[in-house]
């Protein structure tokens, strides 16, 4: 299967490619666009992928090696016109990415930013980043444009202000407490316990941060990802939400042009965004015929977390599954087979088929994406943010308002001084959402919402997704409160589905009370960082 080539081929294909021997190397050196041509070509070519770079793009490449333009640009450009714009096969659309920076955005943004499931993102962290720098002398929040009266901006800054200034107040405060409850052991790096007790502070105060606080979100996605979230934006009714998806199409034009040619083109792109913005329309509509809120819903304080579908066979399912690729029974056989076996040679079955897991990344295989669960939960918007970014399961949200009640810190009552102004916090939010809802909307109020309040959503996930999420978020570095949430769903599992296997499947869900929940990872840190050489 290897090909011989030429000294001289060899030297124009090294700075292109890993290697010129084996059956399996990478690209490189090269810029998007040509990478995806060159793939598409591969597709339908009898060639090899080295042979066709040299045979269709080396030679105009050379002539302008630093920037990619040229010829061979140019043809892998119009490739992807014929093929994407006219022809709409969206699969060339993956072959190339772009890495995307989105600074000082809103936490309502970030939220709309990271829906889509294929892509990757990485976002500032309240837990490490605390919120008490003044750049030319404003907190870190946005305003939204659509306030747009003079008093209500007014209102809405100075409620806004105090929520920080409050926060910033306390967190010395706060990290005094948990020094005296969680003094150092001997073995704590005493940079590692004071970073656990920074940690500790802020994820105690985090929830006095309104959502307009600014953050910093870094993605990663393919063309056709960033196409699908560009239209998103496009159609969001956010006008910080628009304004970044026009930022966005320009910065991706710079680097990835073929990839985005369809997004505002009235044929594609625009008859895209009609038909979402008569999707969300006809949904808007239907909603406002319902009667009003269901009291028998999550209501009240604290995080909240339901099972509220399953299927009942579930165990079945994933052990017929998992038989199936080494039988020739056809599924429906190995259901019946599977039902006719005594229920503890069900559980030795499926306990030998999951295996001896050493550490909770050893997952058993995609036979327990057979069994599936749906939560609802109603959990701070601190939390949300967190579980959000499991994408590959199905979440869905209502927009974050005052009205589902507030999440308290479990030491809200044990620091000095902290439930007065707490209380203050919340109470002028609540009354500051109530007037911006009525005034601009319920999109528009969510900026003024404090991340302690409750925000409802469900989380449909299959077996194997749900193990990775709760021995994830369960880990004793987790925040507290998004700890219990994924407590709940493991006991929910066990008791209300009664899939007993599969919940002692999920053998490194922790439910121990861990204390300084970091203390355990700063320490691994400092001794990395210790064991790690001096830089050159």
């Amino acid at each position: 299967m290897t090909e011989d080539f030429t000294a001289a081929e060899r030297a124009r294909l090294e700075p292109r490619f890993t290697n010129l021997d084996r059956r399996c190397f990478a690209l490189r050196n090269l810029p998007e666009t040509v990478k995806g041509a060159l793939f598409a070509r591969y597709s339908r070519s009898a060639k090899s992928l080295r042979r066709l770079y040299l045979d269709e793009f080396d030679a105009d490449l050379r002539q302008a090696p630093d920037t990619g333009a040229g010829e061979a640009a140019g043809r892998a450009a119009a490739l992807y016109d014929r093929v994407l714009g006219q022809y709409g096969d969206d699969s060339v659309a993956q072959l190339g990415s772009a890495h995307i920076a989105c600074e000082g955005v809103s936490n309502v943004l970030t939220k709309v930013l990271e829906r889509g499931r294929l892509m990757s993102y990485l976002e500032q962290s309240t837990r490490y980043v605390p919120y008490t720098e003044r750049p030319n002398g404003r907190w870190k929040y946005v305003t939204p444009s659509e306030i747009g009266d003079l008093a209500d901006r007014r209102r809405y800054r100075e409620t806004l202000d105090n929520a920080f200034e409050t926060y910033a107040r306390f967190i010395g405060t706060a990290e005094e407490h948990f020094r005296r409850v969680h003094p150092a052991k001997p073995g704590d790096n005493p940079d590692a316990w004071k970073r656990a007790i920074r940690s500790r502070a802020l994820d105690t105060l985090r929830g006095l941060l309104p959502a307009a606080t600014r953050s910093n979100l870094g993605i990663h996605g393919s063309g056709q990802a960033f196409e699908a979230l560009l239209l998103r934006l496009g159609t969001h009714p956010l006008a910080e939400a628009q304004r970044m998806g026009q930022a966005m199409l320009a910065e991706l034009r710079q680097v990835i042009p073929a990839f985005v040619q369809r997004v505002d083109r009235e044929d594609r792109g625009g008859a895209w965004r009609d038909y979402l913005c008569a999707r969300h329309a006809a949904a808007e509509d239907a909603a406002c015929t319902l009667p009003d809120e269901d009291e028998s819903g999550p209501g009240g304080a604290g995080n909240d977390v339901r099972l509220i579908d399953w299927k009942g066979d579930g165990e079945t399912s994933v052990l017929a599954a998992a038989l199936y690729p080494h039988t020739d029974h056809t599924l429906g056989d190995l259901y019946r087979l599977v039902q006719q076996m005594p229920p503890e040679e069900r559980v030795r079955t499926m306990r030998r088929i999951v295996g001896e897991r050493s550490n909770r990344r050893h997952r058993p295989g995609r036979a327990f994406e057979h069994a599936d669960y749906t939560f609802e939960v109603a959990a701070d918007y601190g939390a949300f943010r967190d579980l959000q970014r499991h994408r590959m399961l199905t979440i869905d949200w209502q927009r974050l308002t005052t009205r589902h009640g507030v999440t308290e810190p479990d030491a809200l009552d044990a620091i000095f001084g902290l439930r007065p102004a707490w209380d203050r916090v919340m109470d002028e939010a609540q009354r500051l959402d109530e007037h911006l809802r009525g005034r601009y909307g319920a999109d528009v109020a969510q900026y003024a919402v404090p991340m302690a309040c409750r925000i409802r959503f469900t989380m449909r996930m299959n077996a194997r997704e749900a193990m990775h999420v709760i021995e994830l978020r369960t880990q004793p570095a987790g925040h507290p409160s998004y700890r219990r949430i994924c407590q709940g769903m493991h006991q929910l599992i066990r008791e209300q589905a009664g899939h007993e296997a599969i919940a002692d499947a999920i053998r490194f869900a922790n439910h121990d009370d861990t204390g300084l929940g970091r203390i355990d990872a700063e320490n691994r840190q400092e001794r990395g960082t210790a064991q790690a050489p001096p830089p050159a």
